[in-house]
Order: C-alpha cells, then structure tokens, then sequence
C-alpha cells in the first residue's frame, strides 16, 4: 500500500499556462467504441486502470477533451472527468503502473 497526501493546485505550465490534473473514468458497453475511446484518451493522459486514466492539461486541451467526450458516449454508458484540486488523499494498492507527468507532442 502505499498512501500519498498532496495539495493540488492548477500547477503553472513554462509560459506561465495553467494545468489542470483530470481524471477521466469510463465504462462504455460497445467493445470497439471502448477501444477507440481509450486510445482516444492516450493522446491526453496515461492509463492507470483498464478504464481510467490521468492527465495534467493545459486549459484549452482540458476544454477540447470535454468536448470530444460526447461523440463515444451512446445512453449505455458512462463516463466521468474530475478536475483535481485542492488537498487530495490517494492511496494506492499493488502494481504502480504510473508514470511521471510529461507534455506529450502527436505529429
């Protein structure tokens, strides 16, 4: 087990840009959709469980995220995107499959 206590704000990215620490959650029926949303969110964040990952984004990235989530979702499904701040309490148990934050560039 291992237990980390933080105090979380919108950390300042180089050029003085806020980031947000998101938590994106998800439970969607359809297995192709599922996928394609996972990989979707690759882009973003990392994994941390079979349907969960993390990201530290920019505003304007957090902000296009929340918009793209609507095109996987159908009525079935589920998923959830917290915005993490403040003081926060993790404690985590086995494998840690975490790994350190970095700006991510797709070309």
């Amino acid at each position: 087990m291992t237990e980390y206590f933080f105090d979380r704000l919108e950390e300042e990215a180089e050029g003085g840009e806020r980031k947000i620490f998101t938590l994106i959650i998800y439970d969607i029926v359809d297995n192709k959709v599922r996928t394609k949303f996972a990989k979707h969110l690759q882009g973003y964040g990392f994994r941390v469980q079979r349907s969960s990952f993390e990201a530290m984004l920019p505003r304007k990235k957090y902000e296009k995220l929340l918009k793209e989530i609507p095109f996987f979702v159908s009525e079935e499904d589920s998923v959830r995107v917290y915005r993490l701040a403040g003081q926060c309490n993790l404690i985590r148990y086995g494998k840690d499959d975490s790994m350190e934050a970095e700006d991510v560039i797709v070309i």
